[in-house]
């Protein structure tokens, strides 16, 4: 029997774009990782070196990375503070979430604590950061064919819209099934939050503990980054209810695209900044530290969870005001590392694109759900994300 196809429009270029990501997007964070670590710091120039399979490959990374998981996956089955229904799905059901990513990230942090008092080396960490996330990205890979294969026994009611073009390069890429589990475990919310994003802390803070070590004490910079970067985590994983609501976890599959982002993309590319400061120390006085911390306090902008289309406040402005929020957001992390370097801004650059991107396919659902009414808003509401910019 031919494999069902799906109505839904292909996306990222079909095919043949889904293969160039699959190898681009592990390319590029590979690419980060060694030049932020070189002299010159140049983002659009050539790696410094091509790394040899010694230099990526490490079992003992391998082993790290899975008991990371481990551990995660642990405290995601620990009871939770509630337990909340996501979206209604085609069959009529709702699935139930855990809601215990912040106290994962509490036990965590306990956990690290402990270990430091124990004499855990984390400061170690930031030199096994390459082959770490060649790890990550092998596990992205294997896990992906694994989900995928899975999805080959769903019934087509558990396929998420765009997971079912035909074409194994592109539904391995997009994600077949919409919420693949086992039994009340499930993979795309787990990993949506709080392996990737606690990891990302847990970097951040192992090279803070190195440039500690290296130059006496962490500098301001390195202080503030830190801090931003915890705080955004925090809250993220303390009203981890409202991920059920994003595109993710509504309509996109669980695929290489959202698994290797998790696990791999996030950790280890969104602590770019700290990854930059530890070797590139940066000048920072207390004005201009005052001024940053400013910038990263207006990301106050609500998120709308509701079913009514806003148009007073914020979302009178813009449509997607949390999207400029995080774009503030993202800036402040990075001006602690100072103008010299475009290297901490890829950050930015990468997220403007992206929420560029997820905004014109919002629109695209948003058309279909509110119909004219989505016209209506539009009309009153003219600008995306930028008030009169776009």
């Amino acid at each position: 029997m031919a494999p069902q196809s799906s109505q839904a429009p292909l996306e990222f270029g079909g095919p043949l774009g889904a293969a160039v990501l699959l190898l681009l997007l592990p390319a590029t964070m590979i690419h980060l990782l060694l030049v932020a670590r070189s002299g010159p710091a140049r983002l659009l120039g050539p790696p410094p070196y091509l790394p040899g399979l010694e230099a990526l490959w490490s079992p003992r990374a391998l082993l790290l990375l899975l008991g990371w998981l481990g551990l995660q996956a642990a405290l995601y089955l620990l009871p939770a503070r509630q337990v909340a229904e996501g979206q209604e799905l085609k069959d009529k059901s709702r699935l139930r979430y855990p809601i215990n990513g912040f106290q994962a990230l509490v036990l965590t942090a306990l956990l690290v604590v402990l270990g430091l008092a124990a004499g855990l080396p984390l400061r170690a960490l930031p030199d096994m950061l390459l082959p770490l996330a060649f790890a990550a990205t092998l596990t992205a890979f294997v896990f992906s064919l694994l989900l995928y294969l899975k999805a080959q026994a769903a019934p087509a009611s558990a396929l998420a819209p765009g997971g079912k073009s035909g074409n194994p390069i592109y539904d391995f890429f997009l994600g077949r099934e919409l919420n693949p589990r086992i039994y009340s475990f499930d993979f795309k919310y787990f990993c949506e939050l709080r392996p990737g994003l606690i990891g990302w802390v847990l970097i951040n803070l192992a090279l803070l503990l190195q440039e500690a070590e290296l130059r006496g004490s962490p500098s301001l910079a390195m202080w503030l980054v830190n801090g931003f970067q915890l705080l955004y985590v925090a809250d993220a994983l303390w009203n981890e209810e409202a991920v059920l609501t994003t595109m993710d976890i509504t309509h996109d599959g669980f695929g290489f695209m959202l698994a290797f982002g998790d696990l791999a993309w996030v950790p280890f590319t969104y602590s770019l900044q700290a990854q930059f400061l530890l070797h590139h120390p940066q000048p920072l006085g207390l004005p201009m530290a005052s001024a940053i911390c400013l910038l990263n306090d207006l990301e106050t902008i609500p998120t709308a969870t509701g079913r009514r289309l806003l148009v007073s406040g914020w979302w009178g402005m813009v449509r997607h005001p949390n999207y400029l929020g995080d774009l503030l957001m993202a800036l402040a992390w990075s001006l602690p590392c100072g103008l010299s370097h475009l290297l901490p801004y890829f950050y930015i650059i990468y997220f403007t694109a992206l929420l560029v991107h997820r905004e014109a396919r919002d629109e695209r659902q948003c058309l279909q759900k509110y119909g004219r009414a989505w016209l209506e808003y539009c009309r009153r509401v003219p600008h995306r994300i930028v008030p009169y910019v776009y």
